[in-house]
């Protein structure tokens, strides 16, 4: 009898374990919703950083070397063209002096030879005694004397003045040679600054731009400067002024690219429009919106419909053939924005396909408290 009862018991544990067992392992099964293609437009852009500049800066550099004397603008102010800047106070080269000064006293000397041989072939001209050419000869002689002697002294003069004796223009005086807005003043009083040369650029007196004729100048990567076009519109947002947008055309594209963080950058270049009530300083940084693709009508599905074959990586979906029964089939995509994306081939418009990421709410069980636990345990 009592065997009996044993073997009841251990044959009752064991189908409370399987049912348990069962119990515990099971999971409740999930139906999937699903969703048909539909027509919309995809725009892919790129943003590209940058700043805006002026279209053309000058910089203003003197005629002669000197020392800054006075400064009759400052940074911000509008000038026109021919209007005056600054003044330089010439500081001449004593060796050059010298030279110029030994050049005039030659000069000298040749014309009081020429002036004496002009009277002797005078004198045997009247007489009859030389030909009318030689007496030519010498006048034209002696006329070349008192020029170079002339030339010799407005040198010495520009040397030690900086211009000569009742000109119009002084090489002293540096005017701006265009209209627009001070820049940039990067010298100051007592200054020395060097006229451009051959062998020097010269000293910057002031940068002068049109702030009316503003451009976008960025950097866009290998991969999507195929694809831009010269007239093409871009949006162009400062960080300065982060409530307004300006359109902009494209341009330029550069034909040479360079090397930045082991990508090649090719430079761009776009004119921005800019609205007679804004003002925009030279240097601000700024992003470029560009259209890189575009495409309207199109059939697309949710990027997020997408499963990708574990071994070859080819995009597929799973379509419905009948309740809660899906069929995988590959797709050839497009154009994405990384919401929707672009279906070539593969699915139709009137495909139930699986939204196959759905997860099921996580049902959380009450934790017992130490109060519980403490209750049950007396």
């Amino acid at each position: 009898m009592k065997r009996n009862i044993l073997i009841i018991l251990l044959i009752l544990g064991f189908l409370m374990a399987i049912a348990y067992f069962i119990r515990s392992n099971s999971t409740s099964s999930i139906e999937y919703d699903t969703t048909t293609p539909f027509t919309s437009s995809i725009q892919k852009t790129s943003v590209v950083t940058g700043s805006v500049i002026p279209e053309d800066e000058v910089e203003i550099k003197p005629q002669l070397n000197g020392i800054i004397q006075n400064i009759l603008v400052e940074e911000g102010d509008e000038v026109l063209n021919g209007q005056l800047i600054a003044i330089i106070k010439v500081v001449p080269d004593e060796r050059s002096v010298y030279a110029a000064r030994a050049q005039v006293n030659a000069a000298k000397l040749t014309l009081e030879n020429g002036e004496r041989q002009i009277k002797r072939v005078r004198e045997l001209f009247e007489k009859q005694i030389i030909s009318q050419q030689e007496y030519e000869d010498a006048e034209l002689n002696f006329d070349t004397a008192k020029e170079n002697l002339i030339a010799a002294e407005n040198d010495l003069e520009i040397l030690r003045k900086g211009s000569v004796a009742g000109s119009s223009t002084a090489n002293t005086n540096i005017r701006a040679t265009v209209s627009g807005t001070i820049l940039e003043i990067p010298v100051k009083l007592g200054d020395q600054v060097i006229a451009s040369n051959n062998f020097n650029e010269g000293t910057s007196v002031a940068t002068i731009a049109d702030l009316n004729k503003m451009i976008f100048e960025g950097q866009v990567d290998e991969a999507e400067v195929g694809k831009l076009i010269i007239g093409q519109d871009l949006k162009i947002s400062m960080a300065a002024l982060p409530d307004k947008e300006f359109d902009a055309k494209l341009k330029f594209v550069a034909p040479k690219g360079t090397e930045e963080g082991g990508a090649v950058q090719f430079k761009i270049e776009a004119d921005v429009i800019i609205k007679d009530d804004i003002f925009i300083r030279a240097g601000y940084s700024a992003n470029g919106s560009l259209i890189i693709e575009d495409k309207k009508n199109i059939m697309v599905i949710p990027e997020a419909l997408l499963q990708f074959d574990r071994k070859t990586q080819e995009p597929y979906v799973e379509i419905q053939t009948s309740n809660q029964n899906f069929e995988r089939k590959d797709v050839q995509i497009g154009l994405s924005d990384g919401i929707i994306v672009e279906i070539i081939s593969g699915v139709k418009m009137s495909d139930q396909i699986k939204i196959w990421n759905k997860t099921e709410p996580i049902k959380i069980e009450p934790e017992e408290s130490a109060f519980d636990e403490f209750r049950e345990d007396n």
